[in-house]
């Protein structure tokens, strides 16, 4: 496995891990393309976003990296890092989300960033678990949401 940043060309990998969670049950709506493109290729806000892909080039998951502006979705502080991570339930538990943590923290500290938000459904037992093993602790629990942050 590597990891690397992602590229316009891998959009249809990356949907694919979304959708194979949603077959999975552990999201809520199936995504395509052109949805990837505009949340985690080319957002003007983005810092960084990263894919993990096995020796074929398959995507296993990716982890993007946003800059919180004033009035974002998450309610997330202005000038933080809003982090999200979407692994292949079929490449659970081969390293994929700490591989792609090393390379979001290195973004991270270059950016300068402080502090990095984690918003997760307050049912996503798996999520939340990932998160407290990279080092993120909650620090706010809005209606269906647990927040965890991770300060640099």
């Amino acid at each position: 496995m590597k990891t690397r940043p992602a590229m316009s060309d891998d959009a249809e990998g990356m949907a694919a891990v979304q959708n194979e969670i949603f077959a999975a049950g552990l999201r809520k709506t199936p995504t395509d393309k052109a949805t990837i493109m505009a949340a985690y290729i080319d957002p003007e806000d983005r810092i960084q976003c990263v894919v993990a892909e096995d020796d074929d080039g398959r995507i296993l998951g990716f982890q993007s990296l946003r800059l919180a502006k004033v009035g974002n979705p998450w309610d997330v502080a202005e000038g933080w890092g809003i982090i999200g991570t979407h692994v292949s339930p079929l490449a659970a538990r081969r390293g994929v989300g700490s591989a792609l943590f090393k390379d979001t923290l290195r973004a991270a500290r270059e950016f300068g960033l402080r502090s990095i938000d984690a918003s997760i459904g307050a049912d996503n037992m798996l999520g939340q678990a990932y998160y407290e093993a990279m080092g993120f602790q909650t620090y706010r629990t809005p209606n269906g949401l647990v927040c965890k942050a991770f300060y640099l």
